[in-house]
């Protein structure tokens, strides 16, 4: 992302020399890996005809990228000694009906490919934690999930896909009793590939690298999806590199000059 960033901002400092009809706004926003606060902000104040966002897509244009729903399972078990299943009812074990029920419908999922360029959408457990102490049976057990989800797909699908496999447990179990709860949601961004700045983006890239970027979907969540739901057109471009989230993360040199000189003739072309 600094590699992406330092592109745009000797764009802009190149852009501003220029007599450009139109303005360019340069943003660097912070909390993009949790909840996106500041692009959140950022559509709250400002508007524009276009963005860019330069995520390292190695100089491909990304038109598409899949969302997330993250939703919360909590099962109601009873809590007893541990030396008297008369009375106990453990919340652990019927959690464990979901994790099974889980895994195939996260295989359902991903054996239908519906969008040409982000496949399926996709499910798994993240987070599990339960119970009181080893000598008692668990009260209760909850688990955190995320679902992700390709444009088309909607929060109120997602989480109705969990009611139904938690329905079915039930009318299985009598004493299954679970919740199910969504806390966060991001939705799937995806932009036409003749929208004025992708063409824009694209003829530029043509011009500079001697053949058309290649159109690409992506499976990660992006802050695009915020900026194109605020209306704003959106198209995501950047520098290539790798190491993203390791302990060594690099960008290509060479890809974010060659980054930074198509944005400042997309910018010339767009603002013209």
């Amino acid at each position: 992302m600094k590699g992406g960033l330092a592109a745009i901002m000797v764009a802009a400092a190149q852009a501003k020399k220029l007599s450009l009809r139109g303005d360019v706004i340069l943003t660097a926003v912070a909390d993009e890996e949790y909840a996106s606060l500041g692009t959140q902000s950022i559509v709250k104040q400002w508007h524009a005809d276009a963005a860019i966002v330069t995520e390292p897509t190695a100089l491909r244009l990304c038109v598409a990228h899949r969302g997330f729903v993250w939703l919360e399972i909590t099962t109601q078990g009873k809590a007893a000694h541990g030396g008297r299943p008369d009375l106990g009812c453990d919340a652990i074990v019927k959690m464990g009906h979901i994790l099974v029920g889980l895994e195939q419908l996260d295989r359902s999922l991903r054996a239908v490919s519906s969008h040409h360029l982000l496949g399926s959408g996709s499910l798994h457990a993240s987070l599990i934690e339960g119970g009181q102490e080893l000598s008692s049976y668990p009260e209760s057990c909850t688990l955190q999930i995320e679902r992700r989800t390709i444009p088309g797909e909607t929060p109120e699908q997602v989480e109705t896909e969990i009611r139904e496999l938690l329905g079915e447990i039930q009318r299985a179990d009598p004493t299954f009793l679970a919740s199910v709860k969504t806390t966060l949601v991001r939705e799937p961004f995806e932009v036409a590939e003749n929208t004025p700045i992708v063409q824009a983006l694209s003829n530029q890239g043509e011009a500079l690298l001697g053949s058309a970027p290649e159109i690409v979907g992506d499976p990660m969540w992006m802050d695009a999806a915020l900026l194109a739901a605020a209306g704003i057109p959106t198209v995501v471009f950047g520098p290539g590199g790798a190491g993203a989230h390791e302990i060594i993360e690099w960008s290509d040199l060479e890809q974010v000059q060659q980054c930074s000189d198509i944005l400042l003739a997309t910018i010339q072309e767009f603002c013209a």
